[in-house]
């Protein structure tokens, strides 16, 4: 019943200021998928998670029918095929499903809010980061979820050339959002570059010390409490460079951890699981 005179109310405003019903609305679903997005970041249990994120996506793939031009919408629905895949999916094929419905959702959101750069996406590195350099710090929050977004890509295409030959672009978006908010989503965007340039080895550019900085930035920026940071910390590092001391000291910091934290509890648990897999292999990798 509270739903039908929600739904009435909107509909009255609509017919007295149609001008402005589309913001109230965008406003009112832009709110649902952020709560549901901090509601998950927060669940203690990824099972339930795991068995009920699907319904999420469909239900953020409705709102985003309703509210194709919302930018906070599209960004969101990003952010959560992302995670889910990140966190969840370990079939190949259906992994590049999701991360190809994130990218789009997020250059969707980059056309929209910032034309330029998504029309240089496709042309040479320098026109590209020409127009990156021109950054206005209103549209950050696009840049870092089109990034995001193309770096879970990346990875879910990890087995093509063509796919890997994009990283030098992710990363130039990636270092220009540390450059204008160094501690963007406690420390992730500084993640993110650790993780990027520690993907292929020093012989085909990887940069193994510098994404080592990165890594030790985003772990300081949350104050430790973001775990998944010295996972990738260890597994993309220390066995990058063959340091099983800091590789094991990293993963023990993990399990030994207060996992729950604000925004944080779901990925820490997720992180917990994976240190103790890396952890137990250690003797045999090293």
């Amino acid at each position: 019943m509270r739903s039908y005179f929600l739904k009435s109310g909107l509909v009255g405003l609509c017919v007295l200021a149609l001008g402005g019903c589309a913001s109230i609305v965008e406003r009112a679903t832009g709110r649902v998928a952020d709560n549901l997005t901090t509601a998950m970041l927060q669940q203690n249990d990824p099972q339930t998670v795991r068995d009920g994120m699907p319904a999420y996506l469909i239900m953020i793939d409705g709102l985003v029918e309703g509210s194709p031009s919302s930018v906070n919408l599209l960004l969101a629905g990003s952010r959560m095929y992302g995670a889910y895949v990140g966190a969840f999916v370990d079939e190949p094929q259906r992994a590049r499903r999701m991360a190809d419905k994130g990218l789009d959702y997020a250059r969707r959101a980059l056309c929209i809010r910032w034309k330029a750069l998504c029309d240089a996406t496709g042309k040479p590195f320098s026109e590209y980061q020409a127009v990156l350099r021109s950054m206005n710090p209103g549209q950050v929050d696009v840049l870092y979820g089109f990034a995001s977004a193309w770096a879970t890509w990346i990875q879910a295409y990890s087995d093509d050339w063509n796919a890997i030959a994009d990283l030098p672009k992710v990363e130039a978006a990636m270092r220009q959002v540390v450059t204008v908010d160094p501690g963007r989503d406690g420390g992730s965007a500084q993640l993110y570059l650790g993780v990027l340039l520690t993907l292929r080895p020093p012989s085909l550019g990887g940069k193994p010390e510098e994404g080592r900085a990165y890594f030790e930035r985003a772990v300081a920026i949350s104050e430790g409490r973001n775990l998944i940071a010295k996972v990738y910390f260890a597994e993309r590092y220390a066995r990058t460079v063959f340091n099983q001391e800091l590789h094991d000291r990293l993963l023990r910091e993990v399990i030994e951890a207060d996992p729950v934290a604000p925004r944080l509890t779901l990925s820490n648990l997720i992180a917990q699981r994976r240190a103790r897999r890396l952890l137990a292999e250690s003797p045999e990798y090293f």
